[in-house]
């Protein structure tokens, strides 16, 4: 008897139909026989459903039996088709009544005892469903309640291959998930009442100059490069960063989550959901692991990045392929990446920060410290970032180390929840601007959007032709420090870029030419 369920392939983070077709009773050695393009992990479902079922008081099929993975020119990954296998062989032999298996979308692991094993991409497998118009949805306990965030679905979590038997036969009755549109911490999203238990900046010492930058690159969503010796409080700063971000909105939240869980990396907690990522790679990351790929390709630390942070220290210590992958994707705000086995395209609009010191030893200008580097030291350290790559960060910002007087002050800086009350107030004024659009913030402007919402006078743009002749800026520098004016001037509440906004912007490049160059 020929038995066939609908379950789901990831590739990336959106999945794709698979149909799981099971025919039982045919002559010859008893046998199970699966084929369709499976890797390693779907080949060793059938030890795990052969124990699930006589775990779980079923009778594993006596005869030869063909599993077949449609489509065949798909290849499939992972422990997805467990639940959906075992259902099959059921139905194709007669230990399940019935009817409409096709209606439904149904995946998990199956552990030997037959209880279920959360999956991952139950967020992708949601939407799926809700394209197919399937009835519902049957999935582990955790994957049900991604799923379930996704509209216009009706979930149901099944425990067990026992469980879910005897609700497709009609012995019992399960109640779909309910959408959480309320998911904790979302009661106070956008508050700034409490920094969510994250790090607070009013533990920053001095440092205001590196702390109006900061708050410019995330009121704008821009790029941020910090230059300074040991100690001075680059990563300090920088893990500070998502308790200053605005809350992600609903459809950031599915975004992000769709992501983690195509990765494996579901966010749990109050304070996950509630704050943006924060991905911090140390400096050894691979290429792949920085871009994304694998035999099927799929996220890497920039998309896991999406709509937060990536911060990399000790930039230059990173190799120099890894860095320069992030060109194209900085620009983009996506990623396509091709493989044998199909190509993908992930998105990864996130923030950059990153983190230097000015030598290899790091003391290079410090007043308190002699630098030993040589000048063949300095330059091929500083060489591993080039110019394409620093044109793409917005802000260039120095960090000094901190005097002893300035580290026994015990009156806190401003705190983190003042600081995200502008950087919200500043982002309100974005999402009004660029209503009707795909743009979130002034960072990802169009040429269009710079010429209309970045209009300046003609005294103006003398002065900005002067700063970019002196230092020798390039045309998306020029473009740059425009995005990072009109940040600036919403900060302020102003609907024009007025003299002091666009001073302050090139401020921010003036490091540019002066440390690499």
């Amino acid at each position: 008897m020929l038995a066939t369920i609908t379950s789901a392939a990831l590739q990336g983070i959106d999945a794709e139909v698979v149909h799981v077709e099971v025919n039982a009773g045919e002559a010859g050695e008893p046998k199970l026989i699966l084929v369709g393009l499976p890797d390693a992990a779907v080949k060793e479902s059938d030890d795990r459903v052969f124990s699930a079922l006589s775990n779980s008081g079923f009778r594993p099929p006596r005869t030869r039996t063909t599993i077949n993975l449609a489509p065949g020119n798909l290849r499939k990954e992972g422990p997805f088709y467990d639940l959906p296998i075992a259902l099959g062989i059921l139905a194709a032999t007669k230990q399940l009544a019935a009817e409409n298996l096709s209606e439904w979308l149904i995946a998990g692991e199956l552990s030997l005892s037959g209880a279920t094993r959360p999956v991952r991409g139950a967020l992708a497998m949601g939407r799926l469903a809700r394209t197919l118009g399937k009835r519902g949805v049957l999935l582990p306990a955790v994957s049900a309640e991604e799923a379930a965030l996704v509209e216009g679905v009706r979930v149901y979590r099944v425990d067990s291959l026992d469980r879910a038997v005897r609700f497709l036969s009609g012995e019992i009755k399960l109640e779909p998930i309910t959408p959480n549109s309320t998911r904790p911490g979302s009661a106070k999203s956008g508050s700034s009442g409490d920094s969510g238990g994250l790090p607070d900046f009013a533990e920053i010492k001095g440092q205001h100059s590196l702390r109006r930058a900061v708050e410019v690159a995330v009121a704008g969503n821009h790029n941020l490069l910090m230059i300074g010796p040991p100690g001075s409080g680059k990563s300090m700063v920088a893990k500070r960063l998502p308790s200053i971000m605005p809350a992600p909105t609903m459809d950031e939240r599915l975004e992000i989550l769709s992501i983690h869980s195509a990765a494996g990396r579901t966010i749990n907690g109050e304070a996950a959901w509630d704050s943006r990522p924060f991905r911090s790679p140390h400096h050894t990351v691979s290429d792949v692991a920085l871009l994304g790929g694998g035999t099927i390709p799929g996220p890497g630390e920039i998309s896991l990045a999406h709509h937060g942070v990536l911060f990399l220290d000790e930039l230059p210590e990173f190799k120099r392929s890894a860095l320069e992958v992030l060109r194209q994707p900085l620009e983009d705000g996506d990623v396509t990446i091709s493989r044998s086995a199909g190509k993908v395209t992930l998105p990864c609009a996130f923030m950059l920060v990153a983190a230097m010191n000015p030598c290899p030893c790091g003391y290079l200008g410090d007043a308190k410290h002699e630098c030993r580097c040589t000048p063949t030291q300095i330059q091929r350290y500083r060489s591993k970032i080039s110019g394409p790559l620093l044109d793409r960060i917005d802000l260039h910002i120095e960090a000094p180390a901190l005097s002893l007087a300035e580290l026994r002050v015990e009156r806190p800086g401003e705190n983190s929840n003042r600081i995200r009350e502008r950087v919200s107030a500043s982002r309100r004024i974005q999402h009004q601007r660029f209503t009707g659009t795909k743009i979130t913030s002034n960072a990802r402007m169009t040429h269009a959007q710079i010429r209309r919402h970045c209009a300046i006078d003609s005294a103006l743009g003398d002065l900005l032709q002067q700063a970019m002749e002196q230092l020798s800026l390039s045309a998306r520098a020029y473009d740059r420090i425009l995005k990072v004016a009109r940040t600036i001037a919403d900060l302020a509440a102003s609907e024009t870029i007025e003299g002091p906004h666009l001073l302050e912007a090139i401020q921010y490049r003036s490091l540019d030419r002066a440390v690499f160059y």
